[in-house]
């Protein structure tokens, strides 16, 4: 599921890995893959050794466009065989090649995401949900007085942190992008003496570069609760109706989950919306052109 202030868009795919995230970025189309300055960049940032990278650049064609089909069975003749792991993160990084070099289909510039691992390296930047990172300290359950009294301090710290977030978005300065990011190594940097919870937040503190993201790009949320608020409506449907019993009941519902989520956004009577289409009148404007229409004083107020 996709979202941003303007449109909602429901894709319902057998997996969740990131060649499945990758269709649903390019509208449920299957991804083509490619070896080129972008896939071996991403082989490298996800440590395939360099013999394996030589051997792919030198099995599959330079900046040739390929279907799954063709990787798969020029990866297959690789002598010797690359292992799993290896050939998986092969597949990955050439369809992520594709897919970031592709003109058909915008790329964003950041996706917001929790910290699922799969949502990272499709854009050239990441950002993580900052109340997902929360709900990992409220899974604690210390037995200790002490244990609970820096729980309940750390917490009380970790949402205040927050709030600074949220008033630097308003008004952004170098100064307190700086303050915060110290502020940031500080607040989980510091030994508590709760062992878990400073494990926790050492975790925290690897994925400094993504949760402060909003530093660098202050018009982000800090979290992504609109989509879950929208995968809920998937969920209310899925108790109700149990499933879909074709794929094409599935896209159905994909497709008017789509139009009455991003109706809503875009200010539009989806009755009346639909009412238009099926008569043939199309006197209502696309919801693509009102969503192209609205995101233009967004767009240039972050230029401003």
């Amino acid at each position: 599921m996709l979202c941003n202030p303007f449109y909602t868009a429901y894709c319902t795919l057998p997996s969740k890995d990131r060649i499945a995230l990758i269709c649903a970025l390019v509208g449920r189309q299957t991804p083509s893959f490619v070896v080129n300055d972008v896939a071996v960049a991403l082989l490298h940032t996800t440590a395939v050794p360099q013999k394996w990278i030589r051997q792919v650049i030198a099995l599959v064609p330079w900046g040739q466009e390929m279907t799954a089909e063709r990787v798969s069975t020029l990866l297959e003749t690789a002598a010797p065989p690359l292992p799993a792991s290896i050939t998986k993160k092969v597949r990955d990084a050439l369809a992520l090649g594709f897919y970031r070099t592709q003109t058909a289909v915008p790329v964003p510039a950041v996706l917001l995401t929790d910290d699922a691992a799969q949502s990272n390296l499709l854009t050239e930047e990441w950002a993580l949900c900052w109340v997902h990172e929360g709900r990992h300290y409220k899974k604690l359950e210390p037995r200790l007085d002490y244990h609970r009294q820096c729980l309940a301090t750390f917490r009380d710290a970790f949402w205040t942190f927050y709030r600074r977030l949220l008033a630097y978005r308003e008004q952004p300065t170098a100064a307190e992008a700086t303050a915060l990011a110290t502020a940031f190594d500080t607040l989980f940097g510091t030994p508590t003496g709760y062992a878990q919870l400073d494990h926790r937040a050492a975790l925290t503190r690897a994925k400094k570069e993504h949760l402060l993201m909003v530093l660098r790009h202050p018009e982000i949320p800090l979290h992504n609760n609109p989509a879950e608020l929208a995968v809920r409506q998937r969920v209310r449907k899925r108790d109700v109706s149990l499933a879909a019993c074709t794929p094409e009941g599935l896209a159905a519902w994909d497709t008017f989950q789509t139009l009455v989520e991003t109706a809503k956004k875009v200010g539009v009577n989806l009755t009346a919306y639909i009412r238009d289409r099926l008569t043939g009148h199309y006197a209502l404007p696309s919801l693509a052109s009102l969503i192209a229409r609205q995101s233009v004083p967004v767009a240039q107020s972050r230029v401003a």
